[in-house]
C-alpha cells in the first residue's frame, strides 16, 4: 500500500550516486538528498576532512552514506568497471545518478595545452555520459525508472575570458541534457541539469581574497546575493523528486538572476 503521508519530495528509499560529491556543489546536493531520505553514494577523489564532515552530516541524517575514492579524469573504461563493482558493494541498488564531478584549470586561450583542455572535458563531459550509460544500461535490463541530474554552469551560456575550456564543457553538458532527454525519456529514465551561477566553494574562495571582486558580482546578481553552495540542494531534490515528473531535458539556473541581467548600471559611487 502507498504511503499516503510521503511527500512529492520525499526520496525516502532511494538510493543516489553522487560524483564530486564531498565538496562545494556536490557536498551541498549529498546532503540536501540525505534530509530528504536518500541513501547516498560520495564519489570522491581523497579521503580528507571535506569528506568526512560531508559524510557525517548525512548519517546525522538517518541515511546510509558511504564513500568511494576514485579518479574520474581519465578513460572511462580505466575506471568504470572498478567503480560499478565498488558501487554494487558499497550501496546497491542505486536508482539517482548526480553527475557533478568537474573542475576549473583554465589557462588564457593562446596558453591552452591539450593535456589541460582533455582533463575539464573527461571531468565535466565525458565521466557524466558513460557513467550515464553504464547505469541506463543496468536500469533497463532491470525494469528501473532512474533519475539523472547533471551539474551544469551558468557558463553554459555566458561565457568569460580565460575560461574557454571550461564554458566549452558547460556548453556541452546542457546539449548532453538535452539530447539525452530524447533517447531517454520514450524508455522512462529523467534527465535534467541545474546551473549554478556563482556560489561559494573550494573553486572560487578568490572572493574571499578579494573584496572587490566580491562586490562587483553581487552588483552583477539581481539579488544582490553570492551565496554558498547550499542554495543547489533544494533545486537537486526537486528534480530528483516526484515533483518533478514532468520536467524533463531542462537546465534550471541557480543564479540569483545573473543570467537574465544584460548589465548592471554601476552606481554613482563605483570607481572602475
Amino acid at each position: 500500500m502507498q504511503n499516503q503521508s510521503k511527500t512529492p519530495f520525499d526520496l525516502t528509499g532511494h538510493r543516489a550516486l553522487i560524483t564530486g560529491g564531498t565538496q562545494g556543489v556536490g557536498a551541498a546536493i549529498s546532503i540536501a538528498l540525505a534530509n530528504a531520505g536518500s541513501d547516498v553514494l560520495l564519489v570522491g577523489l581523497h579521503d580528507d576532512d571535506s569528506a568526512r564532515t560531508t559524510i557525517d552530516t548525512c548519517r546525522s541524517k538517518g541515511v546510509k552514506a558511504e564513500l568511494l575514492l576514485t579518479d574520474l579524469s581519465g578513460l572511462p573504461e580505466d575506471y568504470l568497471p572498478g567503480l560499478l563493482e565498488k558501487a554494487d558493494h558499497l550501496l546497491p541498488g542505486i536508482d539517482l545518478l548526480i553527475n557533478n564531478v568537474g573542475t576549473y584549470i583554465d589557462k588564457p586561450f593562446f596558453e591552452m595545452d591539450f593535456d589541460t583542455f582533455q582533463t575539464t572535458m573527461n571531468l565535466n563531459v565525458t565521466s557524466g555520459y558513460f557513467l550515464t550509460q553504464a547505469l541506463c544500461r543496468r536500469w533497463l535490463d532491470q525494469g528501473i525508472r532512474g533519475r539523472i541530474l547533471f551539474t551544469g554552469s551558468i557558463n553554459g551560456i555566458l561565457s568569460e575570458p580565460d575560461h574557454t575550456a571550461y564554458d566549452t564543457s558547460k556548453g556541452a553538458v546542457a546539449a548532453m541534457v538535452r539530447s539525452l532527454c530524447v533517447t531517454l525519456a520514450p524508455l522512462g529514465i529523467r534527465v535534467n541539469a541545474l546551473a549554478p551561477g556563482l556560489v561559494r566553494t573550494p573553486l572560487t574562495r578568490i572572493l574571499d581574497e578579494n573584496e572587490r571582486l566580491h562586490d562587483w558580482m553581487k552588483l552583477h546578481t539581481p539579488n544582490g546575493q553570492v551565496p554558498t553552495a547550499e542554495v543547489c540542494g533544494g533545486t537537486a531534490v526537486f528534480l530528483l523528486s516526484d515533483a518533478a515528473e514532468h520536467v524533463q531535458g531542462q537546465t534550471l539556473l541557480v543564479d540569483g538572476g545573473m543570467s537574465a541581467w544584460q548589465q548592471p548600471d554601476p552606481p554613482e559611487t563605483w570607481q572602475a
